[in-house]
């Protein structure tokens, strides 16, 4: 696929002035007391654990865990040793549907998928302790939405898990006739008996790999 980098990509993107913006706006969230997730030093860990060539799937979350422990980088997942959200519960649930004999793993920590290629991607990038989309305005959508197109631009026959509106939002940034576009209900207790049990995706992802010749990926942890 494609040899171009998140670091050359994105070069442009965060040297303009509303992505200058967000980092002035985190540090005085920081000044002033704020407890800010995921820690700074993780904030960027999509792009950290699978390259920009690498992505094979792309799943799109809303915004990151607003409790301690919680946040690290990557969407719905959590680090070793915190328990699984609910919605990450329900993932879980899901995948031992479409594989008989999938062990639900006791970690939530998505580091192995993302070493796979599948791009872990928070709409929203940070949030406030306790404050659920607390950050959505602050520029975030811009940015995550030119990440996407890089992606689309640079590397084709990409699965697109897009879970709740806030995901949904970002199908218009992608070619459909170069990629897989999944679309489904959040898994999240309120809405994952309205359409995202049973939407296939991991199964109906493997099987567009493999017949696109990048290889599957293995859900288990």
């Amino acid at each position: 696929m494609t040899a171009a980098t998140w670091r050359e990509t994105l070069k442009t993107e965060k040297a303009k002035p509303y992505f200058q913006n967000i980092l002035s706006f985190l540090e005085q969230e920081r000044s002033q007391g704020k407890e800010v997730y995921p820690p700074k030093n993780q904030i960027f860990n999509a792009f950290r654990y699978t390259e920009l060539g690498d992505v094979k799937v792309v799943i799109v979350g809303q915004d990151p865990y607003h409790e301690p422990g919680q946040a690290h980088g990557l969407s719905f997942s959590v680090p070793d040793g915190c328990a699984k959200p609910p919605s990450l519960q329900n993932i879980f649930k899901e995948l031992a549907v479409e594989y008989p004999g999938y062990r639900i793993p006791e970690s939530g920590n998505l580091e192995n998928w993302a070493r796979q290629g599948v791009f872990l991607l928070n709409a929203t990038l940070t949030v406030q302790r306790g404050h659920a989309n607390s950050h959505s305005g602050i520029g975030w959508a811009e940015f995550t939405d030119e990440v996407i197109r890089i992606i689309n631009a640079n590397v084709t026959g990409v699965v697109y898990m897009l879970w709740g509106r806030f995901a949904r939002d970002k199908c218009s940034l992608v070619d459909a006739g170069r990629n897989l576009i999944l679309t489904a209900h959040h898994p999240s207790p309120l809405s994952a008996y309205r359409g995202f049990f049973g939407c296939g995706h991991f199964v109906r992802a493997n099987e567009y790999l493999i017949a696109n010749g990048r290889g599957p990926i293995n859900w288990q942890l």
